[in-house]
């Protein structure tokens, strides 16, 4: 294992288990305002794609209402109906994603990386952009930083490719630094991963 993939799990580990420690009373907060505000479970779980496209159980908390339909077509601007009082504050800020700590302490995510998919979206994709399964999928991404709801689905695969190759700490602060910036600004909200069942699909050769 080389010295970078050390620094980054043992990074992985202090980040993460930082973060749920302080932030403890605000996932209890948030469990207790989806439940208040709307029927159904606070956590919402999927079957992802992990490194080398072994499968693992991905948690957010659930935004949308228990009867919505989650690939239903979402809006680039204004108000989606699908969504909770609740679930509307937790996307603004991206607080939707925080049970992804829970998996970036076990090991099954990274805070740095691209994003975790369907098992079955693998199939669609061409050799290059099944180069993203090489690592571990993140909490926050070259592609999320890079114009998010502005840039195609091949783009986004693309720039997890690009990651890849390119991994580094340097490159790993500056995405985490900019991914921070990007959630005060609330910049880009109304991208496609408004869908809790979110798509990116490949390009076969």
């Amino acid at each position: 294992m080389s010295f970078f993939k050390i620094l980054k799990r043992g990074l992985d580990i202090i980040i993460s288990l930082s973060a749920l420690i302080v932030l403890c009373p605000v996932l209890l907060f948030i469990v207790i305002a989806i439940k208040i505000g709307s029927k159904g479970p606070a956590v919402f779980k999927q079957q992802r794609a992990g490194k080398n496209g072994k499968p693992f159980v991905f948690y957010k908390f659930r935004t949308m209402t228990i009867d919505a339909d989650p690939f239903g077509p979402s809006p680039k601007s204004g108000r989606d109906p699908r969504l909770t009082k609740a679930g509307r504050i937790l996307r603004e800020y991206s607080l939707d994603e925080l049970p992804q700590l829970f998996h970036i302490l076990k090991g099954d995510m990274s805070v740095v990386g691209p994003r975790p998919l369907y098992l079955s979206q693998i199939p669609e994709w061409n050799e290059r952009q099944k180069k993203r399964l090489l690592v571990k999928p993140g909490l926050t991404g070259l592609a999320q930083i890079s114009g998010r709801g502005e840039i195609t689905r091949e783009e986004k695969l693309e720039l997890d490719v690009k990651y890849v190759e390119t991994a580094g700490f340097s490159a790993d602060v500056r995405i985490v630094l900019a991914t921070i910036a990007q959630v005060f600004s609330r910049k880009g909200i109304y991208e496609k991963r408004y869908s809790q069942a979110e798509s990116t699909r490949g390009t076969k050769p």
